[in-house]
């Protein structure tokens, strides 16, 4: 595969090892790694950066009430616009949070900052 200067692979998330190396992924896949690693690991969990993460697990016992998806909301914002500093444009993140009884879903969407592509993931978390 041809790799142009300004699309330069990153390492997959997980990290895989297979018989040519390290697993690559493309910038859009890059991105969405990153953003599933703000979302699902807890504050405190990496000791060189204690701040990181949102830790979205522990949500999925809340009571299913506005107040808490707002404040939840504000929460994924803060740390995914600092995670996605330099890759997505910070004004462009959109954070939904819904849920019902044992399941909480996350849709985020974005835009990537250097080439204004707008896209959106959904992710899903389950007691």
């Amino acid at each position: 595969m041809e790799r142009r200067l300004v699309d330069p692979p990153w390492l997959a998330f997980p990290l895989r090892i297979r018989k040519q190396g390290a697993e690559l992924a493309n910038r859009a896949r890059h991105v969405r790694d990153q953003i599933e690693q703000v979302l699902f690991t807890q504050a405190g969990e990496r000791v060189f950066r204690p701040d990181f993460g949102a830790g979205v697990r522990a949500l999925v016992f809340e009571p299913n009430r506005g107040a808490v998806w707002q404040v939840t909301r504000q929460r994924l914002l803060a740390s995914l616009a600092e995670a996605l500093a330099g890759e997505v444009d910070p004004r462009s993140i959109e954070v939904e949070v819904s849920g019902e009884e044992g399941r909480l879903i996350i849709t985020v969407g974005y835009t990537l900052a250097t080439i204004g592509f707008r896209q959106t993931q959904h992710f899903e978390v389950t007691a």
